[in-house]
């Protein structure tokens, strides 16, 4: 009996997916039959780098803290979940000289939704985002890809102990979406592609709100893409030019807030969850050797302030209230490597950083922490972004929104 469930429910699942994509690939074909007779009643009609692609997604929560462990534990319907997504697309042709040596990407806006069945807890979350696609392989019609996404999701059902909801993957109604995949794509027809693979997906508020032990899955996913018309890359490679190494120094002020809960207080429960607010701020300083079009290396150091550390709160009317003074002990200093991956005005970074001062705290953190995020160029040598600071390689402490000058230094400076 138990085996006949399962498979009932698995069948079902199936079901409800082939007809999704059913109704989705006739609306697809019917869309390109009237587009073919478009062009056909139209010879002068202009090439649309655009593409119209979605992806549905059926699996299982991973229990990565013991809320959905206990869930997952108590029932395995309460782990599933399925999502949908549609994106708008624009196929880059090699204009510029980043989608070249990057093989032709594609890069858009998606919208997510997904449900996450018999459980009450989660709700129906949906997200925007940006997304980017490139090849790996190509092979005639068939071509291996990856696939990474950045936005914000919104409409969890967060946690909130006054209404018996235990749910510490998440303490906020909004959290960040990172998704990130492998898939093989096959060309179905002229206008047609059909991918089948796997992602990853990561859902977090980055300690803005605590708690915030995250939310992931890993599941199949199936998608259809409808191109206007194919680009093809030309067969004979163009010539770059070779790249001309740069070296600068970064420097950069970040600032954000960081959410401290007190369980101990003696006061309502909401208002202990709420939790109190810590400025943290700092000045970063950064030498970069850019060493190719796609890549720049560096060493830094980091002043910070971190206003939670050593904190003391005292009940005023039941209400919470910290000592916000500023205090020497809460400096540290740290060192680093960097890394960043560049994609014209848009970089990725890694920073895996290193406490050289650091006094001691009511409630320590390692040594060791590790800052990854992502710049975007606003005016030359003038950039913004925005990273996540966290330790233990899997632990948000806070969000850093970042303002920086890039100075650029002449030969003379490092021959």
């Amino acid at each position: 009996m138990i085996l006949e469930g399962l498979f009932n429910n698995y069948r079902m699942s199936v079901f409800k997916i082939i007809k999704c994509y059913m109704i989705t690939f006739l609306a697809l074909i019917l869309s390109e039959i009237s587009t073919i007779r478009a062009e056909e009643q139209d010879t002068l009609n202009k090439k649309n780098n655009f593409i119209y692609s979605g992806f549905l997604q059926d699996g299982r929560i991973m229990s990565s803290n013991r809320f959905l462990k206990q869930m997952n534990a108590t029932d395995e319907e309460l782990g599933e979940f399925t999502a949908v997504s549609f994106q708008l697309l624009k196929q880059t042709t090699g204009k510029s000289l980043w989608e070249q040596y990057y093989r032709y990407p594609q890069y858009g806006v998606g919208f997510y939704a997904a449900r996450f069945f018999h459980n009450k807890y989660l709700s129906v979350p949906v997200a925007l985002y940006g997304t980017y696609k490139a090849p790996i392989k190509k092979w005639d019609k068939l071509s291996l890809n990856y696939n990474a996404g950045l936005g914000l999701t919104f409409n969890w059902e967060s946690f909130n102990p006054a209404e018996s909801n235990y749910n510490i993957s998440l303490g906020a109604e909004l959290s960040s979406y990172i998704d990130a995949g492998v898939f093989l794509s096959y060309e179905i027809s002229p206008h047609l592609d059909l991918g089948f693979g796997y992602s990853f997906t990561h859902f977090s508020n980055g300690a803005m709100r605590i708690p915030n032990y995250g939310l992931n899955t890993l599941a199949p996913r199936i998608s259809l893409e409808y191109r206007i018309s194919r680009f093809e890359p030309p067969k004979a490679k163009s010539v770059i030019p070779p790249y001309i190494k740069k070296t600068s120094i970064d420097f950069s002020f970040y600032g954000g807030e960081k959410n401290v809960i007190y369980p101990e207080c003696n006061t309502d429960t909401a208002t202990i969850f709420n939790g109190i607010y810590y400025p943290v701020f700092g000045l970063n300083v950064i030498l970069y050797r850019q060493i190719s079009y796609k890549s720049k290396i560096g060493i830094g150091m980091t002043v910070g302030y971190d206003g939670s550390k050593n904190s003391v709160v005292s009940l005023v009317r039941d209400m919470p209230v910290p000592d916000q003074s500023f205090r020497k002990e809460n400096v540290t200093l740290s060192i680093y490597p960097s890394y960043e991956q560049v994609f014209e005005k848009i970089s990725l970074f890694a920073q895996p950083s290193f406490y050289i001062i650091k006094h001691q705290t009511t409630y320590p953190r390692p040594t060791f922490f590790a800052r990854i995020g992502f710049k975007y160029q606003l005016v030359e040598n003038i950039y913004t972004g925005l990273s996540l600071h966290s330790y233990n390689f899997h632990k948000s402490d806070f969000i850093e929104w970042t303002i920086g000058y890039q100075m650029p230094l002449s030969k003379r400076w490092y021959k």
